[in-house]
């Protein structure tokens, strides 16, 4: 099944339908839609690799649909293609447009400024997730966590689900360094990473270093009590793993939504209230869970 997915938009049937079969000698999926208007739609709707456009279209032509893929759909890619009209290429790549390509072309031309187009779309996506991982745990860094909260927090409120946030605290391993080396300590915070990850639901919690001996873990669609079961669980888990005199602490808090605070407020109130509970373990004696009171 073909991975990347193009959008052919172009008011003339005639030509939706050459593009089409181009598009799919060259193994890519494609949509069609007839105008700017129907391709916004589409891509509200879809998942969308490339858009290659027509640029003289009825209503929304090429060069206003290339500007509002720019601002509501940056990771996509834009193909214009253009017929002597009066676009010139320094008008289309201003706008936001990756490529063009000029009536009239071969199927050769098309295929090679799709594939390079790909091939530099994949290399910005390899680049973005190692610029989002922990380099030492592999686990996803502080500035994945800044952007996915917010997006889970909005989709939790939409659908109406809980979402809670875990920050995780590694007990003592300043100890555990000056005894036995920091590679042992680097070992210790994989065999954390290594455990969170296998105790959590795949694409649907989060796991992340959040700095230093520090982990977090977003929590969605779930009750206090399912997480207290996962929790219960890592510390057996961990408990297993030999790393005498460290331990781990949980805090543990939901995330509300405050009439008159904006989002990104009560994500820093959630945060907030997560290390108040976990600060409250840690003096309760460390290795354990104490969930926010207004969870």
């Amino acid at each position: 099944m073909p991975t990347d997915t193009i959008l052919i938009v172009d008011d003339d049937q005639s030509a939706r339908r050459l593009l089409g079969e181009y598009v799919d000698s060259f193994e890519f999926g494609y949509d069609t839609a007839e105008g700017g208007e129907a391709a916004i739609r589409k891509l509200r709707e879809g998942n969308f690799t490339i858009v290659l456009t027509d640029m003289i279209m009825p209503g929304m032509d090429g060069m206003q649909l290339v500007k509002h893929i720019r601002e509501h759909h940056p990771n996509i890619g834009v193909i214009v293609i253009t017929g002597g009209q009066a676009f010139s290429y320094t008008d289309v790549i201003k706008a936001g447009a990756s490529d063009f390509i000029s009536k009239p072309f071969t199927s050769d031309e098309l295929e090679a400024k799709l594939n390079r187009l790909v091939r530099e779309q994949n290399l910005v996506r390899q680049l973005e997730q190692i610029s989002l991982r922990d380099t030492l745990t592999q686990l996803y860094n502080r500035r994945y966590f800044e952007g996915k909260m917010l997006a889970e927090a909005q989709r939790a409120e939409r659908q109406r689900y809980n979402i809670f946030l875990a920050m995780v605290d590694v007990d003592n391993l300043k100890g555990h360094n000056d005894k036995t080396g920091h590679q042992s300590g680097d070992k210790l915070l994989q065999a954390v990473s290594r455990i969170l990850q296998q105790s959590i639901r795949e694409n649907v919690d989060w796991a992340f270093r959040y700095g230093g001996d520090e982990f977090g873990i977003v929590f969605t669609q779930v009750e206090s009590s399912q997480i207290a079961k996962v929790t219960e669980r890592i510390l057996s888990k961990y408990g297993q793993e030999g790393f005498l005199g460290t331990g781990l602490s949980f805090g543990i808090s939901r995330f509300l939504r405050h009439p008159g605070m904006t989002w990104q407020e009560d994500i820093d109130d959630l945060v907030a209230r997560s290390d108040k509970a976990l600060y409250a373990a840690k003096e309760r004696g460390k290795n354990q869970v104490v969930f926010d009171e207004a969870s």
